[in-house]
């Protein structure tokens, strides 16, 4: 069972599965927006242009509101996915061990300041005999 346990947390918190999850809430936030865009703003300006309504200021101000509403909830829902996605990256980094640096391959040639092979004894760039 502890096995199980495992994979599945490996697979629910693998990054495409995360990344895909996380696309698909922004997605329906972002629809909000659209939703609003188009109930708030076009169809209140095509219902002018036609002639089949008179809008107020108040009823333009709450256009504008409800509008600026459905920004700023996409906006807090945006920023809880990136703090929970930030959470998620620092809880499976706990366990990982941090990698050691690699050992160099190159050295730098004292006299032309260009990059050679360790094992080099002469420069391949300015062929300047190397100290040991």
């Amino acid at each position: 069972m502890k096995k199980f346990f495992k994979e599945f947390k490996e697979f629910a918190l693998r990054g495409n599965v995360m990344d895909m999850a996380i696309g698909i809430i922004i997605g329906g936030a972002f629809s909000g927006i659209v939703t609003s865009l188009t109930d708030n703003f076009i169809n209140p300006v095509l219902n002018v242009v036609t002639g089949q309504a008179v809008y107020t200021k108040t009823d333009v101000l709450g256009f504008a509101a409800a509008f600026v509403s459905s920004v700023i909830n996409f906006i807090i829902m945006a920023f809880i996915l990136f703090c929970l996605i930030k959470g998620v990256n620092k809880v499976m980094s706990i366990g990982k061990k941090k990698e050691e640096p690699a050992a160099p391959t190159t050295k730098v040639c004292p006299y032309c300041k260009s990059e050679i092979p360790l094992e080099a004894t002469r420069c391949a760039h300015c062929t300047s005999e190397l100290p040991e």
